[in-house]
């Protein structure tokens, strides 16, 4: 059994949702979903609840999840935003927390002595140097996703939202091609229903009493007497 199907029922009841009127077990339910899915999946829907217009900006959200986190998760965080930026961004944006001579890398020693709202500043010049951090730093949160829950029910609701979204919006919704047995995103199993087109002999999982072209006078497997 697939994670789509483990948790698709779940899921799908997060179609649609808005951020402003999460629902009270959206804690519960981030935590089931975020053990099912592959990160790559989470992680996009957490870079859904960082883009949304229903959830406070991007900085503002992690400069709140740095100060929730532990000194290696702020040292990652903050490398992680080094690398879209550049260290002399860094080095601007902590001129004011007592931290000079910091190399490339920030170790967790540094990182616990440097305030969130220097963080908060340091993700806003960030993102406008290089929008893409959001995916970077969702990957991140993907990885710790307990860490991600600290920002509230709207936050997770969102995530949830933005993963139902993408995966076909849950029961009886469309799934990828790449998790589709029957290699089309519209032909969904069901009992009678398609055969796989690995086997069908016409090579068309939608065909099935019609002929192969090649013994079709008619030239087109369509066009039956």
């Amino acid at each position: 059994m697939s994670w789509l199907q483990q948790i698709g029922h779940l899921l799908g009841q997060y179609t649609g949702a808005s951020a402003q009127q999460a629902p009270p077990t959206a804690q519960d339910d981030f935590a089931q979903i975020a053990q099912a899915v592959p990160q790559d999946a989470l992680a996009q829907g957490i870079a859904h609840a960082f883009r949304s217009d229903q959830t406070p900006p991007f900085a503002q959200m992690v400069g709140h999840l740095f100060g929730q986190a532990d000194p290696n998760q702020r040292a990652d965080l903050l490398n992680t935003l080094i690398g879209a930026a550049g260290p002399a961004l860094i080095q601007q944006a902590m001129g004011g927390s007592g931290l000079t001579g910091l190399g490339g890398q920030v170790s967790p020693q540094q990182a616990a002595q440097i305030p969130p709202q220097a963080v908060h500043q340091i993700a806003g010049y960030a993102e406008q140097q290089n929008p893409s951090i959001i995916d970077t730093v969702s990957g991140l949160f993907a990885q710790n996703p307990g860490l991600f829950q600290t920002l509230g029910a709207g936050a997770l609701t969102a995530a949830l939202a933005g993963l139902a979204h993408r995966q076909g919006g849950g029961p009886g919704g469309v799934l990828p091609a790449s998790q589709d047995p029957y290699g089309d995103p519209a032909d969904q199993p069901y009992p009678g229903g398609v055969s796989p087109a690995s086997e069908d002999p016409y090579g068309d999982p939608a065909d099935q009493v019609v002929l192969p072209a090649s013994q079709d006078p008619y030239g087109d497997p369509a066009d039956q007497r």
